[in-house]
């Protein structure tokens, strides 16, 4: 069976290109969320092998939401996107329970090798 993935961007474009790198991967993306309070109650919902999260989304950033999911299911398995020079903010994602990040903009090369890395 296909790994599960909830991808959570605020940015349409940024969903829809990792969608495409899992999907052609051969992940299944059982859902979307543009929001850290959306994230939270999506995985609580869909309960993924994987996320994908953006750290910079309005109502609830992305560290918060992870430190959230990994509250309610501490063996979450959380892949942080960030932007260039938000470098502090991934070391405080990963203290939050993250277990990866990626860089954007994404080479699906990279992208796929932190997935692979995170689910072991």
């Amino acid at each position: 069976m296909a790994p599960t993935v909830l991808i959570c961007d605020d940015a349409i474009f940024m969903r829809t290109m990792v969608g495409d790198i899992l999907t052609q991967a051969g992940f299944e993306i059982v859902g979307e969320a543009e929001t850290g309070t959306q994230a939270v109650e999506r995985y609580k919902a869909l309960r993924p092998d994987l996320v994908t999260m953006d750290i910079v989304m309005p109502d609830m950033g992305g560290i918060d939401a992870v430190r959230e999911i990994t509250k309610f299911d501490p063996n979450a398995k959380v892949l942080m996107c960030s932007a260039m020079g938000q470098q502090s903010l991934v070391v405080e994602a990963i203290q939050a329970g993250a277990k990866d990040f990626v860089v954007k903009p994404f080479q699906p090369s990279r992208v796929l090798e932190a997935v692979q890395r995170v689910l072991g």
